[in-house]
């Protein structure tokens, strides 16, 4: 069965890029990155803050049964073009891979249908293969099935 998230990393280069079609109207899609309960459903994890806007901030947290957090995440919007385009930073608490740039462009492909680009870079060649190593493809496989399936409840 052929993945529908694809990722293209070029041996040597500190960049990849994701794509993926969804059976999601373009408004959705965007929106399903910019409001806090939604990221929430589909990421698995507590929205802090959600400011999707320029100059926004956003940071994620998923704790254990415990409270003991397990993964935290938080960067800044730089643009966000609603239906468009969203470029933003993203960093892991406690992982030694640095900030991320990530651009994000929402192309509809028809009313009901779109496509998601993510040009994701990182500081160095090396970071951006440590990030590879922790299960990338199969991570952003999974969350974008549950985006789709959470977000076509809305349509």
């Amino acid at each position: 069965m052929e993945k529908k998230t694809k990722i293209n990393a070029e041996d040597g280069k500190q960049d990849y890029v994701i794509t993926r079609e969804f059976d999601l109207p373009v408004d959705l899609l965007f929106r399903a990155h910019v409001d806090g309960d939604l990221v929430g459903q589909w990421m698995g994890t507590k929205v802090l803050r959600l400011e999707g806007k320029k100059h926004g901030s956003y940071h994620f947290e998923t704790a254990d049964v415990q409270g003991k957090v397990l993964f935290a995440a938080s960067g800044v919007f730089h643009e966000v073009i609603p239906d468009k385009k969203i470029i933003r930073t993203f960093e892991m608490e406690n992982a030694p891979v640095g900030v991320q740039l990530e651009i994000y462009t929402f192309e509809a492909l028809t009313g009901d249908t779109s496509k998601l680009h993510m040009h994701v870079i990182y500081e160095s060649a090396a970071m951006r293969d440590q990030v590879m190593q922790y299960g990338l493809a199969q991570g952003v496989g999974m969350a974008h099935d549950r985006l789709e399936n959470v977000v076509k409840k809305l349509k």
